[in-house]
């Protein structure tokens, strides 16, 4: 029955994105409109991190860079749904810089095995669609809890020949061992580094500022299999006079603590790297997720999204 629903869903939303891209956007801007007004879930959930990791900005200042992330997390919203359901050399064709290629090139060549870091800046799914062109890797996703939206994830992530160059590995115990193995062998993983694990599977270190409890797992994959880490992300650029969204992708090294022994030093180096991607345009990133429910122990303070359903 999940299977069926997410052909469905599939079905509606190819329907959908053969809107032409400049009516898909004005979409976009209604739904964000719509979220600030009826101040929904992630309108709070952004307020609630500006409040956390700029307590300086005035609060016409802070309502500015909500109203921003709030828009862009909408257009990312329908951007995403047209990705999902267009031919990949279609939707790469938006990609109009490229950046650091040869430094990925050069990474693979060493056979040393490749670790990419893809924050959730820009859009993380096109940047999925140019690395399964470009290479065959593995990624690394913590699967939804509804059965529908797995299915309609893997659905979605595999309907092009480009896809079946992806390994999708869930984030559980053997999906790890098979991530180890893949780099030992040479092979590239995609990991998404900026959400927030489990308690045990993570140590905090300060982003924007704030603790946050941050995934050990990445560090422990290049400290144990000698891999490169390279930071990745499709960054929005101004679009052409055809009102299609436009792109530049970026592929920078990461910082080499990022794989020392000490977790909480690889943690902190981690931190540091994906806040200076996030500065670039804070509001190319998501700042509608939860990224500090939990917090340090002893520390005094309580789930800062306890009132945010």
């Amino acid at each position: 029955m999940a299977d069926f629903i997410a052909r469905l869903l599939h079905g509606l939303a190819a329907l959908l994105t053969r809107l032409p891209w400049p009516w898909l956007l004005r979409l976009g801007d209604a739904l964000a409109a719509v979220m600030l007004r009826r101040n929904l879930r992630e309108a709070r959930v952004a307020r609630r991190n500006l409040e956390l990791i700029h307590p300086e900005l005035l609060p016409a200042q802070r309502e500015e860079l909500q109203q921003r992330i709030v828009r862009t997390t909408a257009r990312q919203a329908i951007e995403t749904l047209r990705l999902w359901t267009r031919p990949h050399e279609e939707n790469l064709a938006l990609i109009r810089e490229h950046h650091g290629i040869e430094l990925f090139d050069a990474a693979i060549a060493a056979g040393r095995g490749v670790i990419v870091a893809a924050p959730h800046y820009g859009n993380w799914e096109l940047l999925n669609q140019w690395l399964a062109s470009h290479t065959p890797l593995a990624i690394l996703y913590a699967p939804p809890e509804s059965a529908i939206g797995d299915a309609f994830l893997r659905r979605v992530r595999a309907d092009d020949a480009h896809a079946q160059r992806v390994t999708q590995v869930r984030a559980e115990g053997p999906g790890v061992r098979q991530l180890f193995k893949l780099l030992k062998d040479g092979g590239v993983v995609g990991v998404l580094p900026d959400q927030q694990p489990k308690r045990g599977d993570g140590e905090f270190a300060p982003f924007f500022g704030v603790p946050a409890l941050t995934m050990t797992l990445l560090g422990r994959l290049a400290h144990r299999t000698g891999a490169a880490v390279v930071f990745a992300y499709c960054e929005r650029i101004d679009g052409g006079r055809d009102g299609r969204p436009a792109f530049a992708l970026h592929i920078q090294p990461a910082p080499a603590a990022v794989a020392d022994a000490d977790p909480v030093v690889a943690v902190t180096a981690l931190n540091e790297g994906l806040e200076r991607i996030a500065r670039r345009d804070p509001a190319q990133y998501q700042w509608t997720y939860k990224r500090y429910t939990l917090r340090p122990s002893g520390s005094g303070y309580d789930n800062p999204y306890r009132e945010i359903r």
